[in-house]
């Protein structure tokens, strides 16, 4: 894409919109699915907050105008045939109106577990959590002590090496379980970004490590 004229190459319909899918840049997970005009684009990348175009209303939108539910711009991508985008964002808040973290919130299949380990989910949850700190919740209280939360992550750590040495699969997978939650909390409340960690791994692997 020109990046003098962003939108020089992008295939408008006919009515001069464009369907662009905002994805979390943190965990990839996807938010929504809204519609831009050539104003909506360029407002976007101009003010680095996400614009639509309402085809109901037929006017130009930014999210989260009246709920304080923005979406920060980070990235954005085209298709190969330049008629649809990929909003990459850092969402403030539920995207969904109906308060829900996504749109995307209502199964019609159900689907496999992917093969890879997906944290979207626990961060998700995580994230609210810290900001809310609910009383009785476990999460709530790791985040209120780091030293428990650390103590907690060294511990879960010994169990892993004992269920590797004793050849537990089943109790790994458990151990291993606990591990991951134990730093995500950690990661949440040292603002720490999954993105940032991909960021390392993908150096990591680049330097061929």
């Amino acid at each position: 894409m020109d990046v003098g004229n962003p939108r020089a190459e992008l295939k408008w319909d006919e009515r001069g919109l464009i369907p662009a899918v905002v994805q979390d840049v943190d965990d990839g997970t996807v938010l929504m699915l809204g519609w831009m005009d050539a104003d909506a684009f360029e407002s976007t990348l101009a003010t680095g907050k996400v614009h639509f175009h309402s085809r109901s209303r037929g006017v130009l939108w930014r999210k989260g105008a009246t709920s304080g539910n923005t979406l920060a711009l980070v990235g954005v991508a085209a298709d190969c045939d330049r008629d649809a985008l990929l909003v990459l964002a850092r969402p403030t808040g539920p995207t969904c109106h109906t308060g829900e973290r996504s749109c995307f919130h209502t199964p019609m299949k159900e689907a496999p577990l992917p093969e890879g380990v997906s944290l979207a989910p626990l961060f998700a949850v995580l994230r609210q959590r810290f900001e809310s700190r609910p009383e009785g919740s476990y999460s709530a209280r790791l985040f209120a002590d780091e030293d428990q939360a650390s103590a907690k992550l060294i511990e879960e750590a010994g169990e892993v090496a004992l269920a590797v040495k004793n050849r537990d699969h089943d109790n790994l997978v458990w151990e291993v379980a606990d591990v991951l939650y134990h730093l995500a909390v950690i990661m949440v409340a040292q603002g720490v970004r999954p993105a940032e960690v991909n960021t390392e791994l993908a150096r990591r692997a680049g330097a061929g490590k």
